[in-house]
């Protein structure tokens, strides 16, 4: 596999520290609203990654966190607590305010064959370990603490800032106002923030400094080196948290450990909405329950995201949605033919079914390009010269990684047309014969409103019964 790093901006081989078994973080939700299609960009693309590296022959231990506490508004150290703030909107607990909108995540997730990572871990049952790390990072001098809670020192990590390229030394000339005059740099971050004398949080713990809670920074650091060491192949996010959250996470780690942990970065590019930034008061923010009222499949927005690379921005539009749908009908509907053919075996042909296999691998294995991996499996499945059975295990195949559920597709049963449909089908045949084309595509219309797709094949029309996308 090559996959491009963010640390070096170069595509690399990946080989993971341990030859038996790759580990993969990934940055997960804050639980404090509902998940949205641009979150959705960003865990299929991390389940694609995932399920390219078990493609590969790797054996994965494939770790996620719930952010459930810490993050505040500002994604720095200023502002609210994200959660705390919807408790006190919604008039619930922050603990039913995180399950709730956790519960909200995985049925999302699930819905669009994401699977989920081997272990997911709530920043809120972490806290000792978490201490346990600030206090090391103390121990070997790059903690200091204000008024206002424990924070790291980013003056004491040589080329801190390395994977936003950050130029340190700009930004301490250019800071003018400082939130906390404080801090010893403005990049400094907290590690541990105390709770405040004048309200009242539900979420706090007892410390060695003091009552507080955790900075958001530490949280993913400390759950990932619980779980997959102090040697991680790849870390994942979305490029907003390259500037802050994990160069912090990387300057923490060496203050730690006194070294790099992760050795891969992997950001997914962000989503726009009729070419603008998804926001609700642009009336342009949608989840997956907007998808699937409009009648498409959750599986189709993966189709979508998918025919993307993970690392180019990507336009969401209605219009391209229904055209992805559409392309997906008609892969699903494919591998019905080929179902309903019986899967005869015909004279196989191991030569071109090596082919596609070494195509499609070298698709993947390319920073994880599935918009060419879908290229390779409808090249597959158009190929005259292989045989039904081959197509089917092939397209099986390829779909460990892709995860459109083709094998939940389930041969299509022929279904006695009433007898108004064959007289519009006849009828229908003979304006194509007449090649009265206009009349020809009215009928087509009448038959489709009235339940039935309309197939021209090269031995005449085929009329059936409209299926959804899940063959049900």
């Amino acid at each position: 596999m090559i996959l491009y790093n963010t640390l070096t901006r170069a595509k690399e081989k990946f080989t993971p520290f341990n030859k038996d078994r790759a580990t993969l973080y990934a940055c997960g939700p804050t639980v404090y609203d509902y998940a949205h299609i641009g979150h959705v960009r960003a865990y299929i693309f991390v389940d694609a990654l995932a399920r390219a590296i078990r493609y590969n022959g790797y054996a994965l231990t494939h770790v996620m966190n719930i952010t459930d506490v810490g993050h505040l508004t500002d994604d720095a150290d200023q502002g609210e607590d994200k959660i705390e703030r919807k408790a006190v909107a919604e008039k619930k607990t922050v603990w039913d305010i995180a399950y709730f909108y956790t519960d909200d995540f995985f049925q999302t997730m699930n819905s669009l064959g994401i699977v989920r990572p081997d272990i997911v871990c709530k920043a809120t049952d972490h806290i000792p370990e978490m201490i346990a790390l600030i206090k090391l990072i103390e121990k070997n001098g790059c903690a200091y603490q204000t008024g206002d809670g424990i924070y790291f020192d980013t003056s004491r990590i040589f080329h801190y800032g390395k994977l936003a390229r950050l130029d340190v030394k700009s930004l301490e000339e250019g800071a003018r106002v400082e939130p906390n005059p404080e801090k010893r740099n403005p990049t400094d971050f907290a590690l541990w923030k105390f709770s405040p004398l004048d309200a009242n949080r539900q979420m706090e713990w007892a410390s060695p400094w003091g009552k507080g809670f955790p900075g958001w920074h530490i949280e993913c650091t400390a759950m990932a080196v619980k779980y997959l060491g102090e040697q991680i192949d790849i870390h994942t996010g979305g490029i907003d948290h390259i500037p802050v959250h994990h160069t912090n996470e990387i300057a923490q780690a060496q203050g730690a450990f006194g070294k790099d942990v992760v050795r891969f970065w992997l950001h997914n590019e962000f989503m726009l909405v009729d070419g603008q930034k998804m926001s609700k008061s642009k009336g342009n923010f949608y989840r997956l329950s907007d998808i699937t009222a409009r009648g498409i499949s959750p599986l189709a927005l993966r189709y979508f995201f998918l025919q993307a690379h993970y690392r180019s921005p990507v336009n969401f539009t209605w219009e391209s949605l229904r055209g992805v749908q559409k392309g997906l009908e008609n892969l699903y509907e494919k591998i019905r033919q080929i179902q309903n053919s019986k899967l005869k075996i015909q004279n196989h042909n191991s030569k071109l079914k090596i082919h596609y296999t070494t195509q499609f691998l070298e698709a993947i294995n390319d920073d994880l390009n599935t918009a060419k991996g879908l290229a390779v499996l409808w090249d597959m499945l158009k190929d005259g010269d292989l045989a039904e059975e081959e197509k089917y295990a092939l397209a099986l195949d390829f779909d460990q990684v892709l995860g459109l559920g083709l094998l939940a597709i389930s041969p299509r049963e022929s279904v006695p047309l009433p007898t108004q449909i064959k007289k519009l089908a006849k009828e229908r045949e003979s304006a194509r014969a007449e090649h009265n084309f206009a009349r020809s595509d009215e009928l087509r219309r009448e038959l489709e409103s009235a339940g039935y797709d309309v197939m021209d094949t090269k031995t005449g029309q085929k009329i059936d019964v409209k299926k959804c996308l899940s063959g049900e």
